[in-house]
């Protein structure tokens, strides 16, 4: 009996999505757990957690990289798994986990334990609830594949547009433990038994693309590219310091966001209430790139995607009117929502999905190399007192040096396949 992914896929966005309702949601709500471990999330208890284990910004900084980077160090191990497991299995331990890694946080006794809070926090939400929700929906879809991991990322911006004013209410009325603890809880209640009755029934084998696809795609698994293969192709090496390039400067500037708007005279809540202006420039731009994606193919479109960021951060190092923080909310979502939808579908491009768990998660483990770097990094160029227009210059340069390659490598990629 063919699946629902095997049928002839609907043009539109809500047909599509009510064909394939249960896989879809089930990503969905990955993509919104994994908020209570992303940096956006973890950054408004910044304050609170100086202020009880007596840390300065860069202290905090060094405490929040290295246990991202211990996360980083088994992703590509743990994050394989998903390629030789059953779905099933793997998301309701990664749910578990996420749940685990809240109440952790929410007990936490000492400064000592927050390397292993963090490490867990940043593992099981930013790196493993991720990495389930897109690699599983690239794995299942392959006609519409775009438009499938764009209706599932849906969850990071509502992650974003909430949850973070949610939690900087609470803290003001229960304080940063109990506003964790509450978040295990809902884990443990809601996603837990959500994984459970979602993936109740087997997930059938992704469907063949349409013939008159632009992307040519490798999926047979005689083309697709194993990680060793993905690891000594230019290719990869050339586009990577482009794709980390927001986790680099995102990752630094949400960590210490409450902090960049005390320097630039913004409030706390103007600057998390912005965050629903980043949620709908995410959702905008991603839904937009679904389409066209599938259309025109993930690497026609990948050279593009740093652009609005550009501009993002221009504004906020030389704009100081509040209004000017939504704005650059507002372009950061932009690439965001680029981003999440593209980049996904253009490994499928690359390597196939056969061995795509393994592949997607050495990404990401290099991009949270590099981000754990962000923190401590502009940690300490604010203690130091340094403007952050001299900040933005030079990451304005990177920006636009990673671009370059990015277009070099998808060029010459589509030339030899044309």
């Amino acid at each position: 009996m063919p699946s629902p992914a095997d049928a002839a896929a609907p043009s539109g966005y809500l047909a599509f999505a009510r064909a394939n309702l249960r896989f879809l949601g089930f990503g969905f709500l990955m993509a919104l757990a994994s908020s209570v471990g992303q940096t956006f999330f973890i950054g408004v208890f910044g304050p609170e957690i100086e202020a009880e284990f007596d840390l300065s910004h860069a202290e905090w900084g060094t405490v929040y990289m290295a246990g991202t980077l211990l996360s980083a160090l088994i992703l590509p191990f743990t994050g394989s798994w998903i390629d030789r497991m059953p779905l099933r299995r793997y998301s309701i331990l990664v749910a578990v986990g996420l749940t685990m890694a809240c109440f952790g946080a929410a007990l936490c006794p000492t400064a000592g334990f927050l390397v292993a809070v963090i490490f867990m926090l940043r593992h099981m939400g930013q790196g493993l609830s991720s990495h389930v929700s897109i690699t599983s929906t690239v794995k299942h879809f392959r006609r519409d594949r775009g438009k499938a991991v764009a209706i599932v990322s849906l969850g990071f911006p509502a992650g974003r547009a909430v949850l973070p004013v949610v939690a900087v209410a609470l803290m003001a009325v229960i304080g940063w433990r109990y506003t964790y603890a509450t978040a295990g809880i809902l884990m443990a209640i809601l996603l837990v038994p959500a994984v459970i009755w979602l993936l109740r029934r087997p997930l059938h084998a992704p469907s063949a693309a349409p013939a008159s696809t632009t992307a040519t795609l490798p999926e047979d698994s005689d083309r697709s590219l194993t990680l060793r293969q993905v690891l000594t192709h230019p290719f990869f090496w050339l586009i990577l310091p482009g794709t980390i390039a927001p986790s680099i400067i995102e990752t630094a500037l949400f960590f210490h966001q409450l902090t960049v708007a005390e320097m630039k005279g913004w409030s706390a809540g103007w600057v998390t209430a912005g965050y629903a202006v980043f949620a709908v420039m995410t959702t905008l731009f991603s839904m937009a790139a679904g389409p066209l994606v599938d259309r025109l193919g993930a690497m026609r479109l990948l050279p593009y995607i740093l652009v609005p960021y550009v501009f993002g951060i221009l504004i906020l190092a030389y704009m100081d009117d509040p209004i000017w923080a939504w704005a650059y909310l507002a372009l950061s979502g932009a690439t965001g929502g680029l981003r999440q939808t593209i980049a996904p579908v253009m490994w499928a491009e690359f390597g196939g999905t056969r061995h795509i768990g393994s592949i997607r998660s050495m990404a990401a483990t290099l991009s949270v190399f590099a981000s754990a770097l962000g923190p401590p990094a502009l940690g300490w160029m604010i203690d130091a007192g340094i403007a952050l227009e001299s900040m933005v210059l030079g990451t304005v340069i990177y920006i636009a040096f990673a671009s370059g390659l990015i277009w070099f490598a998808c060029a010459a990629q589509l030339r030899r396949r044309d």
